[in-house]
């Protein structure tokens, strides 16, 4: 007997038709793990952390926050963008960031904290 498996095969086929029309579909998952892969590297997601605590923040800042070298930094600051997770603007001839929408709802779920949607 496999523990993961059911013994016997009972399949609920309206409802489990009206759970797969629900689902993501191929191109949708695939651009929202790659979204989630973006926040499992350590440095990104340290950046996206104090992107949420400060607000809006220059490389500079985040370099110092995050004892990382500005180059670095900036690497993955790129990489955060490129998925939707931080935004940026340029003012003067600096480059402030942010954290968007998309990634502070990623990152509090990876980092394990409840939202009010699931206490309710």
């Amino acid at each position: 007997m496999n523990e993961e498996r059911c013994d016997l095969l009972c399949i609920d086929a309206p409802r489990a038709e009206s759970i797969r029309g629900a689902l993501p579909g191929e191109e949708a998952a695939r651009e929202a793990a790659d979204r989630a892969r973006a926040l499992s590297d350590p440095t990104r997601l340290v950046l996206a952390a104090a992107l949420r605590e400060g607000g809006e923040l220059c490389v500079c800042d985040l370099a110092w926050i995050s004892g990382r070298a500005q180059n670095l930094v900036s690497h993955h600051l790129r990489v955060l963008r490129s998925h939707g997770l931080v935004a940026s603007r340029r003012d003067g001839k600096m480059v402030m960031y942010s954290l968007a929408g998309t990634g502070r709802s990623l990152l509090s779920a990876v980092l394990g904290e409840q939202t009010e949607e699931a206490t309710v």
